[in-house]
């Protein structure tokens, strides 16, 4: 499975804090501004506010609008420590409990995975691990076989359906070679998103986590931060206010090549035994005629 590499550049991610994201899309138009990204369409569901509905080839930060009824016992979310209001009433009003809803934003992106199948998968090497850690496509050489788009288990990668090729967030990897921060991050205007060296980011999203809970948010926690996960930890991971599920991200996201190296051990043994097995035919079989 690919690896990060040790040497070379600290490896760097994103921390998205979905406790401060208001949904302005800012992330989406600065990527899709610094990356010459082409437009795609504003058609909306019919179930969201979200006019852009889901990452894809063109769209490579996407700002989930999750629309779901207030947690009972609490009435105002805590945003950051400047921010914060009084911890909730332990008794919220009959109004509170009456119907009232809440807005969970999320900007979602490419995860940068540590073992990334995209990279495992792809014939020509389009694919490749940055000295930063990230995972970048190369858009000049990806031939449009799509392998690399049902081995990502985020479902994140996509083909432009105009040529085939495959596209996806590259952190800015053209950005980050000049020493500037990803274009995303740089527009956030609640910080939303952090960019940074990795373990500086879980190191302050622990913090944050902790902060949200002291202040009455017990359903605070992270997603993707975790190097003994299914996927070796994710170069972008979030912090969220509910289950993964309902922000459409998968619970407990598996490397797809994982079984690779057990199946090629399998089909090397299974090719050795047929060789023996024809060998051994064409030995008998002349005994036979002498």
């Amino acid at each position: 499975m690919s690896e990060v590499p040790t040497d070379g550049a600290e490896r760097v991610g994103f921390f998205t804090d979905t406790s401060v994201c208001i949904g302005c899309k800012a992330c989406e138009v600065a990527c899709k501004e610094w990356n010459a990204i082409p437009e795609d369409g504003l058609s909306l569901t019919g179930m969201s506010y979200d006019n852009t509905e889901a990452l894809g080839a063109s769209t490579w930060r996407h700002v989930a609008f999750i629309e779901q009824p207030r947690p009972d016992g609490r009435t105002e979310l805590p945003l950051a420590a400047q921010q914060s209001t009084p911890s909730p009433s332990p008794s919220s009003s009959p109004e509170d409990e009456g119907g009232e809803m809440r807005w969970l934003m999320s900007s979602d992106v490419c995860k940068h995975c540590t073992h990334a199948a995209c990279l495992d998968v792809c014939p020509t090497g389009s694919l490749f691990r940055t000295e930063f850690g990230t995972v970048v496509v190369q858009e000049d050489i990806c031939n449009g076989c799509g392998y690399c788009v049902p081995a990502c288990p985020y479902g994140v990668i996509e083909q432009r359906p105009a040529d085939g090729r495959a596209f996806k967030c590259t952190m800015c990897y053209d950005r980050l070679g000049a020493g500037q921060e990803p274009a995303c991050a740089k527009a956030c205007p609640t910080e939303s998103i952090q960019f940074g060296p990795l373990d500086e980011l879980r190191e302050r999203a622990a913090l944050r986590v902790d902060e949200l809970h002291e202040a009455g948010v017990p359903e605070a926690r992270l997603y993707g931060h975790d190097p003994e996960d299914g996927v070796g930890g994710d170069g972008a991971f979030f912090l969220l206010l509910d289950e993964p599920e309902v922000y459409g991200l998968p619970p407990h996201p598996v490397v797809t090549t994982r079984d690779l190296p057990a199946m090629w051990k399998h089909a090397g043994a299974a090719a050795v035994s047929l060789l023996g097995g024809v060998a051994l035919s064409f030995a008998l079989s002349g005994r036979g005629r002498r």
